[in-house]
């Protein structure tokens, strides 16, 4: 779904392995854009950091934000505050696009 040049862009150093997902970046020293896409059924444990904005570009991603479950399906998008305790699931095939607010949240990979 994502053209070659989003492909192109530089992965994340991420304690997940590219068979589960891919992740293709652009960075400033205002924020963390990243395309996330899912080639396996993920989990994502509770965690909080600084604030967090995203949409769902292909499948669903289900999202537990400080209790309350919603899933979250192509088009839709999410905001998360910062310090909110959250996790998150999904399906294979599942593509998101995340900005976060702190542009050193994942250090870029090479």
């Amino acid at each position: 779904m994502l053209p070659d040049f989003i492909k192109a862009l530089p992965a994340l150093d991420i304690p997940v392995g590219p068979d589960v997902v891919s992740t293709h970046a652009l960075n400033s020293d205002k924020g963390l854009g990243v395309f996330f896409v899912f080639h396996q059924d993920f989990a994502i444990p509770p965690h909080a950091h600084k604030a967090q904005w995203g949409t769902v570009l292909a499948g669903a991603l289900t999202l537990t934000l400080e209790g309350e479950t919603r899933t979250y399906r192509t088009g839709e998008s999410y905001t998360i505050p910062s310090g909110a305790e959250h996790s998150a699931s999904g399906t294979a095939g599942t593509i998101a696009f995340d900005v976060f607010e702190e542009p050193d949240r994942y250090r870029l990979r090479g």
